[in-house]
């Protein structure tokens, strides 16, 4: 297939470019972004694990000193004075029986689903559906909780949760090319050093075998791991 224009020009600034600073990446990456939109800055991380077993499971979560630059809509499972308080908190939906009904029919309309303990029942049924998802709350990454005001809000603030994948990849997006460089680069570090204290307690050797970055439309670049760490 025939590069396009865009891609022959990238693929050129790109070239000989491997195991650069965060700085020298992130100018390399939003000099090359070329989309009609503002593309997202996004990460992936090779990790030394096998999350098939339990004792090598990375995840957690992270707020980016900056911010995503992505509107996220958040979806609350509560009752009462919870369900008020994420209204008023800023939740884009808010129900019990009537969201799980409508997860139930295919209308996913949210980016992140939080939830009150004792909704968890009620949600439980929709593991099938979250779960592939990585949308199912998790009281380890502060989905599960009765503050659903701090959850709701957090969330729309620019929290990033993470998960590893089944081949020990994290991928997520960390910004906006049209950040400034200096804030996408602090957004890196933030998200390293979130996974990099997240090794479990089974993980042997090396931990992060490879850090790059990449923007939605263009070529990736790896960075050196002791630039990325902040090191």
């Amino acid at each position: 297939m025939a590069l396009g224009k865009r891609t022959k020009t990238a693929r050129v600034a790109f070239e000989g470019k491997n195991l650069i600073s965060v700085e020298e990446a992130v100018k390399l990456i939003k000099g090359a972004a070329s989309a009609k939109f503002d593309e997202t800055l996004e990460i992936a991380m090779n990790l030394g694990v096998d999350p098939r077993h339990a004792d090598q499971m990375v995840r957690g979560v992270v707020t980016l000193p900056n911010g995503t630059g992505k509107t996220v809509r958040v979806a609350v499972f509560a009752r009462g004075a919870k369900a008020d308080e994420a209204t008023a908190a800023g939740a884009d939906i808010v129900g019990a029986e009537d969201l799980m009904e409508s997860i139930q029919s295919g209308k996913i309309e949210f980016d992140r689903c939080i939830a009150t303990p004792d909704m968890m029942p009620l949600v439980g049924r929709l593991g099938k559906i979250l779960g592939p998802r990585n949308l199912m709350p998790n009281p380890k990454v502060g989905t599960v909780t009765m503050d659903v005001k701090s959850a709701v809000e957090a969330a729309k603030g620019g929290e990033v949760q993470f998960k590893v994948e089944k081949a020990g990849v994290i991928h997520a997006g960390i910004g906006k090319v049209s950040f400034d460089e200096a804030k996408l680069a602090e957004n890196v570090r933030a998200f390293v050093g979130a996974v990099s204290r997240a090794r479990p307690a089974g993980a042997k050797g090396t931990y992060v075998s490879k850090v790059s970055l990449s923007s939605t439309m263009g070529p990736g670049v790896a960075l050196d791991l002791a630039s990325a760490s902040g090191n």
